[in-house]
């Protein structure tokens, strides 16, 4: 069987599968602190309006800690409410001293004193007329005396009664002012902190309220509601009755449909070919679409577990907008609607080459590290070297030995011409082909037994010779 080899255009593509998704989601997200229980889900896919019920969250836990919460609450207030008048209290009582009963104690002590000093004034009377009538002869010594001692007496009783004055101005008077003041000072401290305590177990009962009205989640806006689709490496649970959330957590998506994309992954070996703005061509569920790639991730997708040594890189393939009235959106009606999940087969175009030599691949042996097909000729099959078309322009990234080829045809620069009939799946045919795969089969395996005899020493190992297949 042969095929002729032609000179047309190749379109070097790479096709990966994915889904549909949203690139412009209003994420609904959960704003109940712990672990909580769903209650009722709403279905996802279901069309919503602002202000529906989408989820119900368990709200025992939180019922029972509003219950609490709401007694510290009560009680705190009350102990700040009695500090607050002990505090009222304690301001009175400074202007109260003052202007109150250091008045009245510094009156009866003056009162005190101008009765002493009157009394003092009337001893002293008293013994200067003793002191004359003795001097004539009417009142003895005896008599005299004593008159001297009741003036002495009541000296004593006012110097007395100017020392309590004297005292209740420079010493009660701080004292009772020091002793009122810290009485103020110690009532604020008091209220301040059962105020404090308050306010803090008022606040948590006001968030255990809050929360329990988030265990309603609500519609924010008009449209379509769908379940998150958890990625494998999280470990997130799915939204489901019964199952448990988290704060913090995507409980339901509401995407914007007019803004749709796919995400797929990209080999290692070939993301350095894609670029944003290459054309790519979309496969859905009953039609096609023409779009261009809009990001390429620099990070590597983290590995699934059991998904081996596979590295792939996230490249996002924007459709166009859905805007009302468009051509696109029109086509979108009369055919089907795109939602998230539908899935999508997505084919990037790497590079393009224009009139150049094509050669089938199942006509092309690799032998160590050259090529060769088999011409049809009236002698017989030729075997004749090729000259493959390597990645020299860089256009499928920066391997420069990247044969180019879109795994049914490849680019062929000499050892051909346009026209050749070229023998396909020539190792099925040709002895001649058979033979060299052989011999290079056999190179190989005495390589591979030299090395693992070797394994030991520390000696370079020479390269081992590529396997003989059909390109």
């Amino acid at each position: 069987m042969t095929r002729e080899i032609t000179v047309g255009n190749l379109v070097v593509t790479v096709i990966e599968q994915g889904s549909l998704e949203s690139s412009d989601n209003t994420e609904i997200l959960c704003k109940v602190r712990g672990k909580n229980t769903v209650t009722w889900v709403i279905e996802s896919g279901t069309e919503v309006e602002k202000g529906d019920e989408l989820l119900h969250l368990d709200t025992l836990l939180i019922e029972e800690q509003i219950a609490e919460r709401s007694k510290y609450a009560f009680w705190s207030r009350s102990g700040a409410e009695h500090w607050r008048a002990t505090v009222a209290r304690a301001k009175l009582a400074i202007p109260e001293y003052l202007e109150g009963r250091y008045v009245a104690q510094l009156m009866t002590l003056e009162k005190d004193l101008a009765i002493a000093e009157s009394n003092l004034r009337t001893a002293q009377n008293i013994f200067a007329h003793a002191k004359m009538m003795s001097d004539r002869g009417y009142v003895s010594a005896l008599e005299l005396e004593q008159k001297e001692f009741v003036v002495t007496q009541v000296q004593f009783d006012v110097e007395d009664k100017r020392t309590d004055i004297d005292v209740l101005k420079r010493f009660t008077k701080a004292e009772e002012l020091e002793k009122l003041n810290g009485a103020l000072n110690v009532a604020n401290a008091q209220f301040d902190a059962n105020d404090e305590r308050a306010d803090a177990d008022a606040s948590r009962r006001d968030r255990a309220l809050e929360e329990r009205d988030y265990c309603v989640v609500r519609a924010p806006k008009k449209g379509l509601v769908i379940h998150p689709r958890a990625a494998a490496w999280k470990g997130a649970p799915d939204i489901t009755v019964g199952g448990t959330v988290h704060k913090e957590q995507v409980l339901l998506i509401m995407p914007e449909l007019k803004q749709m994309q796919v995400k797929v992954g990209v080999h290692e070996s070939i993301i350095s070919s894609i670029k944003i703005g290459k054309p790519a061509n979309i496969t859905l569920p009953g039609r096609k679409l023409k779009a261009k790639v809009s990001s390429v991730e620099s990070i590597a997708r983290p590995k699934i577990p059991g998904g081996g040594d596979i590295v792939k890189y996230d490249v996002t393939i924007a459709l166009p907008l859905q805007e009302e009235g468009s051509k696109l959106a029109r086509e979108s009606n009369r055919k089907i609607e795109l939602k998230p999940g539908m899935s999508a087969e997505v084919e990037i175009v790497i590079a393009e080459y224009k009139n150049v030599m094509l050669i089938p691949v199942a006509a092309v042996v690799q032998i160590e590290d050259k090529f060769f097909c088999w011409i049809e000729t009236e002698n017989g099959a030729r075997k004749t070297l090729l000259k493959l078309g390597r990645n020299k322009d860089k256009k499928l990234g920066e391997n420069k030995e990247l044969i180019i080829s879109n795994d049914v045809v490849i680019l062929v620069e000499e050892g051909v011409k346009p026209g050749d009939k070229v023998v396909l799946n020539p190792l099925a045919y040709i002895e001649e082909a058979q033979e060299g795969a052989l011999g290079t089969n056999d190179r190989k395996d005495k390589t591979e037994s030299d090395s693992s005899k070797s394994d030991s020493q520390p000696t370079s190992p020479e390269p081992a010779s590529t396997r003989p297949t059909p390109y």
